[in-house]
């Protein structure tokens, strides 16, 4: 018997209530003192969190756009600037083209001139060594005549 009435009795009392009722009023305290004011924190902060997702969020899209207009603006330059210099390399060789259709054509007109300077200075040639032949069978045909004259007589 000892035994049992050293040992702990887990009846309830009064004092049971009491406690109910203290830890209530904890509970409410607590709640309106501090456990609202952290939870209002603590929403506030997870709103500017959720905030800063979408804004970052937002920012990544941007950037991709931009980085997508700056890639097809660099695509259309580089079209642009290929055409420009295909246009002036037609036109650098339609240009030298000309220049050597015209160089042709101005070195053809001197060998003309000079073909038909050299067949005048030919023909005029020809015309002098006739002329000398000419006048060099005239005074053979005298000179055999003379030398041939006195003796046959």
């Amino acid at each position: 018997m000892l035994l049992a009435e050293s040992s702990i009795q887990l009846v309830p009392d009064g004092t049971l209530l009491i406690h109910l009722v203290v830890v209530g009023l904890m509970v409410f305290v607590l709640n309106k003192t501090l456990l609202r004011p952290i939870n209002r924190i603590l929403s506030e902060r997870e709103k500017q969190i959720q905030q800063g997702i979408s804004e970052a969020q937002k920012l990544s899209e941007a950037r991709e756009g931009k980085i997508q207009q700056y890639t097809e603006a660099l695509r259309d330059a580089r079209s642009v600037g290929y055409r420009l210099l295909e246009k002036e390399r037609a036109e650098a060789i339609s240009e030298k083209e000309a220049k050597v259709r015209s160089f042709k054509n101005e070195i053809g007109e001197r060998v003309a001139v000079e073909v038909q300077a050299t067949h005048n200075q030919r023909e005029q040639v020809k015309k002098e060594l006739e002329a000398q032949a000419s006048s060099l069978s005239a005074e053979i045909t005298l000179q055999i005549l003379r030398s041939a004259g006195p003796r046959d007589r």
